[in-house]
């Protein structure tokens, strides 16, 4: 079987003209794909965000507790759309309260309080992306 190269080379023409990242084409017994990766440029612009993040935080002198997501997800402040939320800025909370949920690949994860205190701020809005290790709650 032959394939004519024309093809191919127009085919990826089509996907730097259009912004794709794959195309297809078939005729009759011949079935050409191409596919490009936009990785690296993902990369760039992830990279660069969070750098940007990183210089604009200034050190804290703040001397409150901190709750930190244990996994990468979305955070829920309440367990339904509409619900009542599981803290307040200045509720009581004991050490395994709920504080939150994070949901990661379809589950969802109660995050439970590590101390008792008061909460003092909540760092993250509903349905808001969260990090390993990322801030989602102080207390006092």
């Amino acid at each position: 079987m032959k394939i004519n190269k024309n093809i191919i080379k127009e085919l990826n023409d089509y996907l730097e003209e259009f912004n794709l990242t794959e195309i297809e084409y078939s005729e009759k017994d011949i079935k050409v794909k191409i596919s490009k990766s936009r990785i690296s440029k993902n990369i760039e612009t992830v990279t660069t965000s969070i750098n940007d993040k990183l210089i604009k935080q200034e050190p804290s002198t703040d001397s409150s507790k901190k709750i930190t997501s244990p996994i990468i997800g979305t955070a829920y402040l309440a367990p339904e759309p509409g619900g009542k939320k599981f803290i307040d800025v200045g509720q009581k909370i004991k050490k395994g309260d709920t504080v939150m949920i994070v949901e990661a690949m379809k589950t969802m994860n109660h995050v439970p309080s590590p101390i008792d205190g008061v909460v003092k701020e909540i760092c993250v809005e509903d349905g808001q992306p969260v990090e390993f290790g990322q801030t989602i709650a102080s207390l006092d």
